[in-house]
């Protein structure tokens, strides 16, 4: 009997240079997608698939996260006086979505090693990897179609979407034998493969769910580019140990907020979705006439 998924690890370490310079002074995963921080989805995304602890593996300059998910008295009492009962029950909600902490990646050493810091919190248990800056928006949420991939195969598990042949370079293309349904068995994954050397047009990224061994290789793997230790070297060595699956997401759209582009999708299609907002908006962007 595979053990309960309770955990997730965001690591949100990173210094966002893409964005510089509105990440000069605040986390890019703090960047709003409309009235909503990015890792707010992605933590929401994460409970709403049963997780009750968030682990945050932060940095010196990544303050305003934890800020954003703690209780803010002085704010909840001046919304209390001013009789705005939907924002402080919505500041409420947030601080109380899950149990969580916050533990330091004192060097840049990679994502892997970003997963690594978290290893004394995570335990003897399975776990998602979600980054603090991208996310898809799918149904149900990647976290639970993963936990359910994880549940019924009692291995790891990969987030999986179709790639359009001109872009497969610029992802890790898994090379897959079918399994059952939307489930395949990763033989290997080829990073940014030539697209016409591509061994699939499946992109195995974004959400990840582990098992604690995981851990053992982390710690014994080589520094790869860059001098750093990756995740994709981690799941090539996982792969030869055990069986790893990608679990190709339904009904998934993907947002990587670290590209600029990409950010400005998430923000144009979630205000298209918001009744608040979308009106007006729309009205704008058909002015637009481009």
């Amino acid at each position: 009997m595979t053990k309960k998924v309770r955990k997730v690890v965001i690591p949100a370490a990173g210094f966002g240079t893409r964005f510089l310079p509105a990440t000069k002074a605040s986390p890019k995963e703090m960047l709003p997608i409309v009235d909503k921080p990015i890792i707010q989805y992605v933590v929401e995304q994460a409970v709403e698939a049963g997780i009750e602890e968030i682990i945050v593996v932060t940095g010196w300059h990544k303050r305003a996260i934890e800020d954003h998910f703690d209780t803010h008295f002085e704010l909840e009492a001046r919304l209390d006086k001013d009789g705005k009962v939907k924002e402080l029950a919505e500041i409420r909600r947030i601080s109380n979505l899950a149990n969580f902490v916050y533990v330091r990646q004192k060097e840049p050493l990679g994502n892997g090693h970003a997963v690594l810091v978290a290893k004394d919190i995570v335990g003897d248990e399975p776990f998602l990897v979600m980054w603090g800056d991208e996310f898809f928006q799918a149904s149900p949420v990647a976290p639970k179609q993963l936990i359910d991939a994880y549940e019924k195969y009692g291995a790891p598990v990969i987030a999986g979407v179709r790639i359009e042949k001109p872009d497969l370079s610029k992802y890790g293309i898994a090379d897959i034998t079918p399994v059952k349904d939307n489930i395949f068995k990763i033989a290997k994954i080829v990073e940014k493969p030539d697209p016409d050397e591509a061994p699939s047009d499946l992109a195995t990224h974004g959400s990840y769910l582990f098992t604690p061994d995981v851990f053992e290789i982390l710690e014994d793997l080589k520094p790869g580019r860059d001098g750093e230790i990756w995740i994709a070297d981690a799941i090539d060595q996982l792969i030869l140990r055990r069986d790893v699956y990608a679990c190709e997401l339904q009904n998934a759209k993907y947002y990587d907020c670290g590209s600029k582009v990409s950010y400005l999708k998430a923000v144009i299609d979630h205000g298209l979705a918001r009744e608040d907002v979308n009106g007006e908006l729309r009205e704008y962007l058909k002015s637009l006439k481009l």
